[in-house]
């Protein structure tokens, strides 16, 4: 009798993360636990869903980023037919810690820094996603790491400057989400959320480092002051040097 264990145990559905086409699971495989996403039960035997979730394995195969779930492989599993495989995110969602009121200083901080980061990276590699929300941004247990899942299906040469745009409102939705959660009156950071979501694209920021420089503030600002303050005053010592050194 062969005592080699099952590939695959402990599977279970997360329907609170299903997506419109896919369902999500956890199980371990070997051992090791892991994600699954795999097509809806009526999708799977659609030619066109099946290329669909091969396309998007290609896109995001590839994608390194410490705030994006990564892709291992892709594969049959029984009874669940073909799957996106990914690292295992044990955690609550924002959605969730907003609706348990968990959402606290540490949880924005991460939002206006690691979020934006990662935004910042899809736009680089040029990937098409649906909308970034609440539902799709994960905090890990215990040191509540942030990871945004459901991050592309396409890829282009280029992204089209509403694309870009479209994700500069979307982080404003969460953005303002958190900051009522955490009652944070901040003007600064209220201010940013309100541009973001300006009914005139033309309005909202340029682009992600625009909205950087935004949510970084006064700090910046100040840290240029203080660079530019130091230079000038390595400068009026070197000067003085030259001019009063005594000659050799």
């Amino acid at each position: 009798m062969s005592n080699e264990q099952p590939k695959w145990t402990e599977i279970e559905h997360l329907p609170e993360w299903d997506e419109e086409f896919y369902e999500v699971y956890t199980a371990k495989k070997h051992g090791k636990w892991v994600m699954l996403k795999t097509l809806r039960p009526e999708f799977r035997d659609s030619a066109t869903h099946k290329a669909m979730i091969e396309k998007e394995f290609d896109v995001r195969y590839n994608l390194a980023h410490p705030n994006i779930i990564m892709i291992n492989d892709f594969e049959e599993v029984p009874g669940l037919g073909m799957c996106i495989i990914t690292d295992d995110v044990y955690g609550d969602s924002l959605r969730k810690l907003i609706d348990k009121g968990e959402v606290n200083a540490d949880i924005q901080h991460k939002i206006t820094t690691r979020l934006v980061d990662a935004i910042a990276y899809i736009q680089t590699n040029h990937i098409v996603h649906h909308p970034i929300r609440p539902e799709t941004i994960i905090f890990t247990e215990n040191i509540r790491n942030l990871k945004v899942i459901d991050v592309g299906f396409d890829q282009r040469e280029h992204l089209t400057p509403a694309d870009a745009s479209e994700d500069i409102r979307n982080f404003g939705l969460v953005l303002k989400e958190v900051l009522k959660a955490t009652g944070d009156r901040n003007p600064r950071l209220q201010k940013v959320a309100d541009r973001c979501l300006s009914d005139d694209p033309r309005r909202r920021y340029r682009d992600v480092p625009d909205l950087q420089m935004a949510i970084a503030g006064g700090s910046n600002q100040r840290l240029y002051i203080l660079i530019i303050t130091f230079l000038a005053i390595m400068a009026i010592i070197l000067g003085w040097l030259c001019i009063y050194r005594p000659a050799l």
